[in-house]
């Protein structure tokens, strides 16, 4: 099987590499709060935007939960077992887990927010934005080329879980679009004004 042999080709280099392994095994597991700090940050400089701007940045968030809860259906369904469970003498750098590998978690995430912080750029011309729109997209990818270095999922695994994520962040996005403009409107004009923007006139929709 293509991916089982993937899997066992970067495996080999996680043998032969273990200067990397601390880094590669903090990065498989906590590097998702980077992307967290991603969010807030775009979240941020957002509040200075346009009300749909504004939008755009919240979903980013709130959307990757509704993401990654949307991907344990995929999950409960697909039911493929880890690979360190059927595969012997093989590296495993994160601790092991009964749950199921496809797609995986880590990788929705990263994939969801990189999405997010795309569409967040798109909305607010701005070089800072789009670096780090640029950065969250790099990070995604290393994520997931991680979860597969520490032994924790096949190459199929992560590959689906960027394009799970990536996916379902753009198409919610459209669909919430609406509702969560008209919300950002009625809040800065609200007493809550200084969750969503810097200044006591906000800027136009």
């Amino acid at each position: 099987m293509v991916d089982t042999r993937w899997y066992l080709l970067v495996n080999g280099w996680a043998k032969s590499t273990p200067g990397l392994h601390g880094v590669a095994a903090w990065y498989a597991v906590d590097g998702v709060a980077l992307f967290v700090l991603a969010l807030l940050a775009a979240f941020w400089r957002t509040r200075r935007a346009s009300d749909r701007a504004m939008a755009t940045a919240l979903w980013a968030g709130v959307g990757t939960v509704v993401v990654v809860g949307v991907n344990q259906l995929f999950v409960a369904g697909v039911h493929r077992i880890r690979p360190y469970w059927v595969l012997a003498h093989v590296e495993v750098l994160v601790p092991k887990t009964r749950d199921f590998s496809f797609p995986s978690d880590h990788a929705v995430t990263a994939g969801a927010v990189a999405a997010g912080l795309w569409l967040v750029s798109r909305a607010v011309d701005g070089r800072a934005l789009r670096r780090l729109a640029l950065a969250g997209g790099i990070g995604a990818l290393l994520l997931a080329a991680d979860r597969v270095y520490v032994g924790a999922h096949y190459p199929g695994d992560v590959v689906a879980g960027l394009f799970v994520g990536a996916l379902l962040m753009m198409g919610s996005e459209r669909a919430v679009r609406g509702p969560l403009t008209r919300l950002v409107t009625q809040l800065r004009a609200s007493r809550a004004r200084r969750l969503v923007t810097t200044s006591v006139n906000p800027p136009a929709a």
